[in-house]
Parts: C-alpha cells; structure tokens; sequence
C-alpha cells in the first residue's frame, strides 16, 4: 500500500512540474521588446520545421560586408495561418523584415513582419 501511494504522489508531482519545465524554452529575455530592427537582404535559408521555423537573410551594410541574420518563426502550424508556407521564400530572394532583435546585438531576432519584392506583407 505505502509504494502505491508512494507512485501516486510521484505522479501528481510530475504532472504538475512537467508543464513549467515544458514552457521553459518559450522565454523571451534574450529579446529586446522594446526595439525592432529593419533587416534588409537576401534569403539564404528558409526552415520549415517544428517547433519553430527559421529564415536566414543576408544583409549588406554601406560598406558591402555581409552579415547573416538568423530570424524565429513560430511553428509552422501557426504561421500558416498568417499566410506563411513551405514555399514561401526562395533562396535569393530579396526581402525586408521587421524584427525583434535580441539585446546581446547578434543578428538573431523574432520575425515581425515580411515584405516580398512585390510589396506582399506577411
């Protein structure tokens, strides 16, 4: 009797810790809200994947160095529905993106707004 009320409380501890440890990775500390950035360039990479989707861009600064920025998604089911798809970008593509950036000043951030060459915002 004691080891099955043992594995009782067990479980019902589990269940209930599993969901803060589960939300964990969805933190948004490396981001700085307060701020969005214009990233202008070319797609080099778009990933289709969950549980999130990544576009790499490639901008060029006035002096013509190159940078890559890496840019969050949600996951694929949810962009879906804002009109995002497997095939959504191509690489070469030329493309503006409104972003989140992180505060560390890395060219990472999460994805705001998309502007296609044709003037489509996503």
């Amino acid at each position: 009797m004691r080891a099955i009320l043992h594995g009782v409380v067990l479980t019902i501890l589990g269940v209930l810790v599993m969901p803060v440890s589960m939300m964990g990775h969805h933190g948004g500390a490396s981001f700085d809200n307060t701020r969005e950035v214009t990233v202008k360039g070319t797609v080099t990479e778009w990933l289709w994947a969950n549980p999130h989707c990544f576009l790499k861009v490639e901008e060029k600064d006035a002096t013509g160095t190159a940078r890559i920025w890496n840019l969050e998604f949600g996951n694929p089911t949810d962009i879906t529905l804002r009109g995002f798809r497997r095939n959504t970008f191509k690489i070469g593509e030329e493309i503006t993106v409104t972003v989140t950036p992180v505060k560390s000043g890395a060219p990472v951030g999460r994805a705001r707004v998309v502007t296609k060459a044709d003037g489509t915002k996503l």
